[in-house]
């Protein structure tokens, strides 16, 4: 017994230094990109500028680079960008995106209709 007191007396201090098992962090699944559908945008989706223009009221911003165009709506709520290119002879919206005025996402279908009920486009 009096043997194994000073091995206990060593081996104690350094049972303080033995670590317990690190839990590593599992890999979190991959998220699917956002899926972006037109539903909800029947009204824009196809228009032509005049049409979108009686809808909103003036763009707030009309860029043109070679034959696209994009008009611009913004609202207190938010900002619609709609790309209008080339099809069957005239310039319609085959795109739309929207983000909020801080530049944070929102569905793009609640941005039409937040625009829409703008007066007078504004």
């Amino acid at each position: 017994m009096t043997r194994l007191l000073p091995l206990a007396l060593v081996a104690l201090p350094l049972a303080g230094c033995v670590s317990a098992p690190v839990a590593r962090p599992t890999k979190l699944p991959d998220r699917a990109p956002p899926s972006f559908t037109d539903v909800g945008l029947e009204r824009v989706m196809g228009q032509s500028a005049p049409a979108l223009i009686a809808l909103f009221g003036e763009p707030d911003a009309d860029v043109r680079e070679g034959d696209a165009r994009k008009l611009q709506f913004a609202g207190p709520i938010c900002v619609l960008d709609t790309y209008l290119y080339p099809k069957h002879g005239k310039q319609v919206v085959t795109y739309v995106d929207a983000r909020q005025p801080s530049g944070a996402a929102i569905d793009r279908a609640s941005c039409v209709a937040a625009l829409t009920r703008r007066k007078g486009g504004k």
